[in-house]
């Protein structure tokens, strides 16, 4: 059985993860960022793409306020051309790296081939297998725009958590969802709004899917 997927989203009110030049530190606000440590507390991994880390060069670590307990996830990062720096932070720090390559040492990361889709890039249904066979039953998605489009397409995303921040980036601002190519409106994906929540300033939506 498959993991449960989730993707996390913190866009502009347009739907923006950052702008034209990728800057996306910070687009929420306190209160949101700290919601999106504990939905890292609650499931066992975290993925990202590799154009996320070297943007951002996140942690993915789990942050929480003194007295709240969680524990870190299992920290993967989507790179089929094996692009991520030695010296970031998750390969300093033992995350694994699914490619479609032969490994090679990056850091003190675990690097994983797995086999290509036709994009070249790590078949989402291979790496939902090797998901599971690491005993992951709950995977949250963080980003970016274009494999998060791969897990929509793919028809796996059970459900979406987004944090929404009243500011707006534009057309040239990089999409939370990159391109579906939809034909059709009937095509869509269909989510269903669970709850809204004020967080500060901005808005904390969850859905799941239809």
């Amino acid at each position: 059985m498959r993991p449960r997927v989730i993707i996390k989203v913190a866009t502009s009110l347009d739907g923006r993860i950052g702008t034209a030049s990728g800057e996306s530190q910070w687009i929420t606000g306190e209160a949101a960022r700290l919601q999106g440590h504990r939905l890292r507390a609650a499931h066992d991994a975290i993925l990202v793409g590799v154009e996320t880390v070297l943007t951002d060069d996140p942690r993915l670590t789990a942050r929480l306020p003194d007295g709240e307990t969680g524990r870190d996830p299992l920290r993967v990062v989507l790179d089929s051309r094996l692009r991520t720096p030695p010296f970031s932070r998750l390969a300093r720090t033992g995350a694994l790296i699914v490619t479609t390559r032969d490994p090679i040492p990056v850091g003190d990361a675990e690097v994983v081939r797995l086999d290509p889709d036709p994009s070249g890039r790590p078949a989402i249904d291979a790496v939902l297998g090797l998901m599971t066979r690491r005993g992951v039953s709950s995977l949250l998605v963080e980003g970016g725009g274009r494999v998060a489009a791969a897990f929509v397409a793919a028809g796996v995303v059970d459900g979406i958590e987004w944090f929404r921040a009243p500011i707006l980036l534009g057309g040239d601002g990089r999409p939370c969802i990159a391109t579906l190519a939809l034909k059709r409106l009937a095509h869509a994906p269909k989510f269903r709004r669970l709850a809204v929540e004020p967080m500060g300033d901005d808005l904390w939506e969850r859905y799941e899917r239809v």
